[in-house]
């Protein structure tokens, strides 16, 4: 059971600041952190952990959070005028998130 945030626009190394406060922990309990965090990556990662409680298809409180990845994403390229027609690179990084959920140990399986 997993969920992927792709091309997310802020840098990783911010992302994963928010990822690493979850990981380990049950989803409801990541849901409601989440929610009194006061950073502008959670929201999405967030929103990214309700898809992947719905692609499970299980209770929130049923669920543990296996493993949370920030990868790099694209780097978009603009270029900053700088004096006497000279030009200097800027690159906006992107993050690819991926969230992993498994079920908790001694429930009993529905399928």
């Amino acid at each position: 059971m997993k969920a992927q945030l792709n091309n997310y626009r802020q840098a990783p190394r911010k992302v994963r600041l928010i990822t690493e406060l979850v990981k380990g922990k049950p989803a409801d309990k990541a849901q409601a952190m989440l929610t009194a965090l006061v950073k502008r990556g959670a929201l999405p990662i967030k929103k990214l952990l309700d898809s992947a409680i719905a692609n499970s298809g299980v209770k929130a409180g049923d669920l543990i959070i296996k493993n949370a990845t920030v990868d790099k994403g694209v780097v978009i390229k603009r270029w900053m005028p700088r004096a006497m027609g000279r030009a200097f690179p800027i690159h906006k990084h992107t993050s690819k998130v991926v969230i992993e959920l498994i079920k908790k140990e001694g429930l009993k399986s529905n399928v």
